[in-house]
């Protein structure tokens, strides 16, 4: 048996003893050591990401091969012992998507059988990260974990990947851009990171706001050549003064801001690309103007998740160590503080969240 948190509906965690499966030839057991925690999850929790039906989250585990089957380790290149990065999109590995390296298309599963969002009813139960144990199914994707890494800042596989995608290899920068990364959490200060790990010559990052102060600091340890807080200063007055020009790249990575969309764009130059990553809700958006789209003719690109090659790179980055991602301030908590976390996280408490959240099983 093991133990798992289900979300049975919005608020309401609850913590179940599931069998633990037998496996064949080409599925495996996890041991989960850690789950990272980002905005789906608390979205999920809230409610404001409806689901309808009960599952167990969480889409960033890290973890010990406990039991693989031989075709499995064959495939996967992992033996019982390993400790990998589990990605969040199955892969058929045979469709048009998927022979592409894009599974978040995958054509078998796609975005609607992601793990950490897989109904509860669906044997065997153990699809999420806030487990002891996850089943992998043979379409699971993991990757090796250096041992180097902690499990818990190995779980920044997954943003520390999305921000080398988002902002370095969608957008196609190069060495010599200017960049402006919206959004000072953990996937705005990755993006940061790639972004100067490319060359580039020029980032800006930007916040809003006194829950953002802190984060702002922050970014200047992950390269930010300049951070504005949006609130008491104008974005595109201070990147023309400090760059000398607007941003080639610019990445928005801002949480329930769908307003950062009309400053992504009067950020970009004529010609550059923005980088709408990550979900945005369905609120309207304030103050955008489609013409100085096509006025500029910008490359607007939308971001959902993360392909393999960048969570490998992202895995490699982290080993390197040179940037600061194992000191960002960071809340670890067992199965019985991953309520208040969530809450924390979805701005329901007086203190800011955490910039890396993380559960444990413990």
């Amino acid at each position: 048996m093991a133990r798992a948190l289900v979300l049975e509906a919005p608020r309401r965690l609850s913590e179940r003893d599931l069998a633990v499966p037998a496996i064949g030839d080409d599925d495996a057991v996890l041991r989960v050591e850690a789950c990272g925690l980002c905005g789906t999850d608390h979205e999920q929790w809230s409610g404001a990401l409806p689901v309808g039906f009960a599952f167990v989250p969480g889409h960033e585990a890290v973890g010990v091969i406990e039991r693989i089957g031989p075709l499995a380790a064959e495939s996967w290149g992992v033996q019982p012992g390993d400790r990998v990065a589990v990605e969040v999109f199955q892969s058929c590995r045979a469709c048009p998507a998927c022979r592409a390296g894009a599974s978040n298309r995958c054509q078998r599963h796609g975005i609607g059988d992601m793990y950490g969002f897989i109904p509860f009813d669906r044997a065997p139960g153990l699809w999420g990260g806030y487990a002891e144990m996850q089943y992998l199914s043979p379409d699971s994707v993991v990757h090796r974990v250096p041992d180097v890494l902690d499990p818990t800042v190995a779980t920044l596989f997954n943003p520390v990947g999305a921000g080398l995608r988002w902002a370095v290899s969608l957008p196609g920068t190069k060495p010599g851009d200017v960049v402006a990364v919206l959004g000072p959490g953990i996937r705005g200060l990755s993006a940061t990171a790639a972004a100067k790990d490319a060359g580039v010559s020029f980032v800006m990052v930007t916040g809003a706001g006194e829950r953002d102060r802190d984060r702002l600091a922050w970014a200047a340890r992950f390269g930010a050549d300049l951070t504005v807080d949006v609130t008491t200063d104008d974005p595109v007055a201070a990147l023309r003064s400090s760059a000398g020009r607007l941003a080639d790249v610019v990445v928005d990575v801002t949480a329930k801001a769908p307003s950062a969309l009309a400053q992504a764009v009067d950020l970009c130059r004529p010609g550059g690309t923005v980088v709408l990553a990550g979900t945005r809700g369905r609120a309207g958006v304030d103050g955008f103007v489609p013409d100085l789209v096509v006025f500029k003719e910008l490359r607007l690109l939308g971001a959902l998740g993360v392909d393999a090659a960048s969570y490998e790179a992202a895995l490699a980055m982290l080993a390197r160590g040179r940037w600061p991602f194992a000191d960002v301030p960071r809340d670890i908590v067992g199965f019985d503080g991953a309520d208040g976390l969530l809450r924390a996280m979805a701005g329901e408490r007086a203190e800011p969240p955490p910039v890396h959240a993380v559960v444990v099983p413990r």
